[in-house]
């Protein structure tokens, strides 16, 4: 069993990590996407979303804005995994996507990777590929650390 040590002193297991993050898209874009988080590292989180009718744009393509809000639901609940939840929040402050290749059906993965952990911003790269690997769309997330009020 893999151990999280996370900066505020709390120790979860990958499961467990995973399933808070799934359980907080519950009534939200990610449920209506059928966005899934499946992995989650020191520097990474992975999710999944179906290619289907309900992600697909007049051309029975996968729809850009769905891409962009799969980039963005990874990254920006990546960011979550280096603050304190009790005293700060993440927005997204800042996203570009650039779409690569067409998808029709089947399933896409969007890997955020960390590429600056600062104290107020966070920047990922998030690369979105389809069952064989092949890059479908590239995309790199600004995130701002807010303190909560109190």
């Amino acid at each position: 069993m893999c151990i999280f040590t996370l900066k505020y002193n709390r120790m979860l297991d990958k499961t467990t990590l995973l399933k808070r993050f799934n359980d907080r898209a519950k009534n939200s874009l990610m449920e209506t996407l059928e966005i899934v988080y499946t992995d989650i590292g020191d520097d990474f989180l992975t999710a999944q979303m179906p290619v289907n009718p309900r992600v697909h744009q007049p051309l029975g393509q996968l729809h850009g804005g769905a891409t962009a809000a799969l980039a963005e639901s990874v990254g920006s609940a990546a960011s979550n995994f280096f603050i304190d939840s009790e005293t700060q929040y993440v927005n997204g402050i800042n996203l570009s996507i650039n779409h690569l290749k067409s998808k029709r059906e089947g399933m896409v993965t969007a890997i955020a990777k960390i590429i600056h952990k600062g104290r107020t911003t966070h920047l990922w790269e998030i690369r979105v590929v389809d069952e064989e690997g092949q890059l479908i769309a590239i995309s790199k997330l600004t995130n701002i650390v807010l303190q909560k009020n109190r």
